[in-house]
């Protein structure tokens, strides 16, 4: 069962999860361009091309911003999750704590945080809602885990991303030197 689970995610690597599309691999460049819609100038079909590499390449950007966004939230998170955990520990032995708390920029205030059994969880977009301990961890630990299977799947299509970039390039120079080696033959024969 377990080599089942390795050749599907062997195979998951090989693919988008973001549905991006894959690019094609120009084999024969004189096949690829006597196609119709090659027909004209090279530097047509190259500007395509390029067009095509400039979407990739900002599919790219817009997940690495992604990349990074969910790289900063999984520390936040598990700082939660260890800041719950000992206010649990406070409430098992009915201790109170003092702490200093950031109240604005450089600012900071001493407080004595009392035992408790609730917390409040900022959901954002001005949100804040009042857990228990035990349901503001579990939500936090859901919310780890499905923060981390994203930044797989980002990883995942970036490095999808990264081969398609790669087949564009390459298959701009072929069309370039293509074209480059046609250029010399018309100029052998005049």
């Amino acid at each position: 069962m377990e080599g089942d689970k390795e050749i599907v995610t062997e195979t998951d690597k090989k693919k988008s999860f973001a549905g991006i599309p894959e690019a094609f691999f120009v084999d024969d460049v004189d096949v690829f361009m006597a196609k119709p819609e090659n027909a004209g100038p090279t530097e047509a079909v190259i500007r395509k091309l390029d067009e095509q590499l400039s979407k990739y390449k900002f599919m790219e950007y817009n997940l690495s911003s992604k990349k990074r966004g969910l790289k900063s939230q999984i520390p936040d998170l598990e700082k939660s999750v260890d800041m719950i955990n000992m206010l649990k520990k406070q409430q098992a032995i009915n201790s109170g704590f003092d702490t200093q708390f950031l109240l604005s920029e450089q600012v900071f205030m001493k407080a004595t945080v009392p035992p408790t059994d609730k917390v409040c969880l900022w959901m954002g977009a001005n949100v804040m809602l009042e857990y228990t301990l035990d349901d503001a961890l579990a939500l936090l630990k859901k919310n780890i885990n499905t923060a981390n299977k994203n930044l797989g799947c980002v990883e995942n299509d970036l490095d999808f991303l990264r081969d398609q970039i790669t087949t564009m390039e390459v298959n701009m120079a072929r069309v370039h030197n293509w074209d480059v080696k046609r250029r010399q033959a018309i100029k052998a024969t005049s």
